[in-house]
């Protein structure tokens, strides 16, 4: 039997809603999550990381004291990991930690762009013991690509079905599918926004930072005007390879465009956003998926009873499963893959599919900072 091969992966998403954390084991090239850990954000590290999407003052400043702060709640968990493993912070191979994209505008600008992920990876590596490898994104970018998405390699990895196409889709703030086709290719893109835009609205008006099973979506009706408004942002209609983020899909670009339903419920709004969601998501499967008969739905979005009702409507002819039913829980999927990425690059082999982000080749991805 082959010796355990430890990793941890670390992910906070554009969601906000907090810290990931998975100790994965990849003996046998396999992927088994041992353990699993979160820690939710304080309230306000937050709003400062909120605040951060958008230009303001003081803001490297801020931006340095709030990637320490993330560094600090990405320890807790790495030793929470090892608490309840009973593993040394030696038996732990690397971390692969995210960090919080903060600004995401590649191939703007100048042509090449960049892409912000707050985190102080120095920092991590002190407070464990541990080497972390971090910025993912940055190499992709500098090849020419978009940075993003990064999880279809892994989906490949763990969920590919050997002669059948199939989808996997993560609904985090930003919503991305995997589409694993028969072949063995991949593609992968970003199809708009997932939770950030019900969050930010189920916030604004409960004070709960998400809409707990999508109820309170379900309470209320689709705004059909609206909905017609919200999709014809042009990001919709552009062919992959494309990625998105707050960067885009903001609290203006939602209050500039409720302008056309003046007075309508709130509720109502939440079961457009949510619609919203399912409809940009369900027509790329059916332009780009593949003939896929399965959509694996991973990310805090598969705990949304009401989207992942609304996803099975728009695709009638799909199987809509959360990634539990294949043996990885849905909240665990990301950081499992930031773990694999960590892998890859102490291996020197390539993070990226360039038919998924536009990169002009495989990059290895990551910066590696010793234990």
């Amino acid at each position: 039997m082959p010796s355990p091969e430890f990793y941890i992966g670390l992910m906070s998403g554009t969601s906000l809603d907090g810290a990931d954390g998975v100790l994965a084991d990849f003996s046998d090239s396999k992927c088994r999550v041992a353990h699993y850990q979160s820690a939710s954000l304080a309230p306000e590290l937050r709003a400062e990381l909120l605040a951060l999407n958008t230009p303001g003052a003081n803001e490297l400043h801020r931006a340095a004291l709030a990637a320490n702060a993330l560094a600090g709640v990405y320890a807790e968990v790495v030793h929470a990991l090892l608490a309840h493993s009973g593993l040394s912070a030696s038996a732990v191979r690397a971390i692969g930690a995210h960090g919080q994209t903060v600004r995401h505008q590649p191939q703007v600008f100048d042509g090449t762009g960049y892409t912000l992920q707050l985190n102080n990876p120095a920092l991590l590596a002190e407070r464990t013991g541990i080497t972390v490898v971090a910025d993912f994104r940055s190499r992709d970018v500098a090849a020419g690509g978009q940075g993003a998405p990064l999880v279809p390699a892994f989906h490949r990895q763990v969920f590919a079905q050997p002669g059948q196409s199939s989808c996997v889709l993560n609904v985090g703030g930003m919503a991305n599918l995997s589409v694993l086709g028969e072949n063995g290719t991949v593609l992968g893109f970003d199809c708009g926004p997932g939770n950030a835009l019900m969050d930010l609205w189920c916030q604004r008006h409960t004070g709960e930072t998400f809409d707990k099973d999508g109820a309170w979506a379900a309470s209320g009706k689709v705004l059909q005007p609206l909905l017609n408004v919200l999709y014809a942002e042009a990001f919709f209609a552009v062919p992959p390879p494309k990625s998105t983020g707050r960067d885009l899909f903001h609290s203006r670009w939602l209050e500039e465009r409720l302008a056309c339903v003046p007075g309508a419920r709130a509720q109502d709004v939440q079961a457009t956003l949510t619609e919203l969601t399912a409809l940009a998501c369900a027509e790329c499967v059916k332009r780009y998926g593949d003939g896929s008969r399965r959509l694996a739905v991973c990310g805090g979005g598969a705990r949304n009873a009401t989207l992942m009702r609304r996803l099975q409507v728009f695709l009638p002819d799909v199987e809509v499963i959360a990634t539990d039913t294949l043996g990885l829980p849905a909240q665990q999927v990301e950081a499992a893959a930031f773990a694999w990425l960590a892998r890859q690059a102490l291996a020197g082999l390539p993070g990226n599919l360039p038919n998924a982000t536009g990169a002009r080749g495989a990059r290895v991805l990551g910066a590696i900072y010793p234990g």
